[in-house]
């Protein structure tokens, strides 16, 4: 068992869905956790339990108006957080605070040299805004743990990585203007997927132009097509010498997503997994947190994030 890789479960965590009519329903977690045990990756991590945020860290990044509206339809359970992707449940404000706590929880862990991987499966909701939800995603992890890292940590420089088949917008755009953050997404085409946006000329803005890298891929891109452009992203990562390196790997770009149109398999997640802990042992102490994302179809995410897995305790053994 390797004590350097940490990998969060919880049945709060599975919590975290919209029902078995929604995509994001409640089978995810555990078809995630039934393939991690056949492949005995339980074995060869170190388990670790969840975590609730406090509100003050969820204010970190998002608005205290925003955190009232879903704590009241926390306690309603009925309406929609958004335009209609998001609905209302009772107790959602804690099972999101969950999701919240846990990925803090694993940046704890990493920071502060205890694990040097760390893995979330229900985790990485990239499209919550600061002050309202997006794409079934209620409060946007990927930010609040941004804003930790520098809050309590003093890391100035991160990076972070999203290969999502759907475009990070919440994070992109609340960062847009941040010289630190090195952003890099490669996603399904905006013209052709919500949430519409992530194009290539979109570089970042003022201080911060350059500093970001959207790269959308066509429809039926496979990992060729993955392959491909990933110097790219190296490169890009390279330049910004980051202290931590955070990845929202959805599963949803593989093949056969019911909602998506990208041909991608594991092979692409294990790749980017394990070249991103070269680049982490290289510039960030080996700092290295990954989060689940999408994906809605049951065999593919559970395939994709064992195989994310599966790269941190490979290239764990081979150190």
């Amino acid at each position: 068992m390797s004590n350097n890789i940490c990998v969060y479960l919880g049945e709060q965590l599975a919590r975290y869905n919209f029902g078995n009519s929604h995509p994001f329903g409640p089978k995810r977690y555990d078809a995630f956790v039934k393939e991690f045990r056949r492949q005995h990756l339980h074995d060869k991590v170190v388990v670790c339990e969840t975590a609730e945020c406090e509100r003050q860290q969820l204010e970190w990044f998002h608005t205290p108006e925003y955190i009232d509206k879903v704590m009241m339809l926390s306690q309603i359970g009925a309406g929609y957080l958004d335009g209609g992707n998001t609905p209302a449940f009772v107790g959602m404000y804690n099972v999101a605070a969950t999701v919240v706590g846990t990925t803090l929880k694993a940046l704890e862990q990493v920071m502060t040299g205890n694990c040097t991987r760390a893995f979330i499966p229900i985790a990485g909701l990239h499209h919550a805004r600061r002050d309202h939800a997006e794409g079934f995603c209620i409060f946007n992890d990927c930010g609040v743990a941004i804003e930790a890292a520098r809050r309590l940590y003093k890391v100035r420089k991160i990076a972070y990585v999203d290969i999502d088949a759907h475009h990070a917008d919440g994070v992109f755009y609340s960062y847009e203007t941040d010289p630190d953050l090195a952003f890099v997404d490669l996603h399904e085409d905006g013209h052709y997927l919500y949430p519409g946006t992530g194009f290539a000329h979109e570089s970042g803005k003022g201080s911060a132009v350059g500093t970001k890298l959207n790269i959308p891929m066509p429809m039926g891109a496979n990992d060729n097509d993955f392959m491909r452009v990933w110097d790219k992203v190296e490169a890009f990562i390279r330049d910004a010498k980051p202290e931590l390196i955070l990845l929202q790997c959805g599963a949803d770009s593989m093949d056969g997503d019911p909602i998506t149109h990208l041909r991608y398999t594991e092979k692409a997640h294990a790749h980017a997994a394990a070249r991103l802990c070269v680049l982490a042992d290289e510039f960030c102490e080996g700092r290295l947190l990954a989060m689940g994302g999408g994906g809605y179809n049951l065999d593919n995410l559970a395939r994709a994030w064992c195989a994310v897995v599966g790269a941190f305790v490979e290239h764990d053994a081979k150190d």
